[in-house]
């Protein structure tokens, strides 16, 4: 709107509609009031300017929420319209008001939905930050739908923290290391803290939770494994801690107390460091090298969290019918399964049992825990397979049914899914931002709206 002298003091116009049956606005002009009189017995008046045009009105804001009639609506009938909206509109429809968000946070919109054929989870592909980086306060998780075969961002400033580290995710709640603000001396120096803490949140929701901080070392060294919403275990080779915020670490034989929700310490015991250890159930399963400095040799370990304060030992899960399952794979990882009755395991098909052979493809096994018995899930086509040879060095990631591959020098992600018949699928996936190493980290992540922190 244009400026006007100061030394006039304007009315506003008004405007209204015209009470007759056409819907034409009329405009409504009052007249200047005199400026203020330089002396006591002088005054000066202005005159108006009978052909002037006022200047046009700004933009009327929308009503507030609480004043719309939107917001008169019943709550079922409220319920109603949102339930046929996809998962991903949902969210979106949350973050434009409090009265929204509340509405579709709520127990009834929730078991609406629950018996809809609406999906009740996006199954995600969330990568990693760049490898010793991490995400500022600021920013999002990158995450792949693979459904929809596009890219999503789930911002992340809702979390007070100076810096984020997405490690993992369950049960539609995501797990980041996050650095406190440091801390200020007397002499209102800045000193970086020492300690970090461990969140839990749901993007879509927005709600987190703050777990017991822990040293630096242990975000550096320690692998983070998430089962129910309640339990969380971080392993070491050395050790292993426990957090649970039902106060109990297992079943009803086993009650240890929490002080305070505090973090639980057990002695971990492994052969070596523990690599690519997953949950299944009420058990933890991971890959270790128990061979020489010159050779390794890869075996499969477990424990029962009821058992980690009774035994403090690890079980080596083998059998004599196996062979040498172990050997033909190169650099083996374990990826958590879709269920609670197998895990596969990854890795380089070795061409023969030389210190230094060369692999043929990358081969996916699977372990049926109930019958303990190994079965071929698929194996990289060669096509594919040759886009990974000039890298020296790859990555594996994934879980449910779904395993990712990452090389250097790649600018894309090879997906291996098993679909519903059982059967294997491959497929690219493009636009993939890289490490600084050329290479991308990342994990499962299976969005819900109905993730309770």
């Amino acid at each position: 709107m244009p400026s006007r002298p100061i030394t006039a003091t304007t009315v506003p116009l008004i405007l209204t509609k015209n009470q007759s049956t056409t819907n034409s606005i009329s405009f409504y002009q009052t007249s200047y009031f005199p400026t203020k009189p330089s002396s006591p017995n002088s005054i000066r008046t202005q005159t108006i300017n009978k052909n002037f045009i006022p200047p046009p009105l700004p933009p009327s804001l929308p009503p507030p929420m609480d004043s719309s009639p939107f917001n008169l609506l019943p709550q079922d009938t409220l319920h109603q319209i949102f339930s046929h909206l996809s998962l991903r509109q949902i969210a979106t429809c949350k973050c434009v008001c409090k009265a929204l968000s509340a509405a579709l946070s709520s127990p009834a919109f929730l078991h609406l939905i629950s018996d809809q054929s609406l999906p009740a989870s996006l199954s995600l592909l969330a990568l990693k930050p760049f490898n010793g980086h991490h995400l500022s306060a600021d920013s999002a998780l990158d995450a792949f739908d693979l459904s929809k075969n596009q890219w999503l961002r789930f911002s992340l400033s809702f979390l007070p923290f100076s810096s984020l580290h997405p490690i993992t995710a369950s049960y539609g709640l995501l797990y980041l290391w996050a650095s406190p603000p440091p801390l200020l001396e007397p002499n209102n120096a800045h000193v970086p803290n020492s300690q970090m803490a461990l969140v839990v949140c749901n993007p879509l929701t927005r709600q987190f939770k703050i777990l017991p901080q822990l040293g630096s070392a242990w975000s550096l060294h320690g692998s983070v494994l998430a089962g129910s919403t309640n339990v969380v275990l971080v392993l070491t080779e050395l050790a292993i801690l426990y957090y649970c915020e039902g106060n109990n670490i297992g079943n009803n034989d086993m009650n240890i107390s929490v002080v305070n929700n505090s973090w639980l310490k057990f002695s971990s015991n492994l052969p070596s460091k523990p690599r690519s250890p997953i949950l299944v159930s009420d058990f933890i399963l991971t890959l270790c090298d128990v061979g020489t400095p010159w050779r390794s040799q890869w075996a499969m370990f477990k424990m029962k969290i009821s058992d980690m304060e009774k035994t403090q030992q690890w079980d080596r899960v083998q059998k004599r019918e196996w062979g040498d399952v172990f050997d033909i794979l190169k650099r083996p990882r374990l990826v958590k399964a879709g269920n609670e009755k197998k895990v596969y395991m990854v890795g380089g098909l070795k061409n023969s049992q030389a210190l230094q052979s060369l692999c043929t493809t990358v081969l996916i096994l699977k372990l049926d825990l109930e019958s303990m018995q190994w079965e071929e899930a698929g194996r990289m086509p060669m096509e594919m397979y040759k886009c990974f040879l000039e890298s020296t060095k790859f990555k594996v990631f994934g879980g449910g049914n779904r395993i990712c591959f990452s090389a250097k020098k790649l600018e894309r992600l090879a997906l291996w899914e098993e679909n519903e018949e059982g059967k294997p699928e491959w497929q690219w996936i493009e636009g993939v931002a890289k490490d600084d190493d050329g290479l991308c980290r990342g994990f499962m992540f299976d969005a819900r709206l109905d993730a309770v922190v």
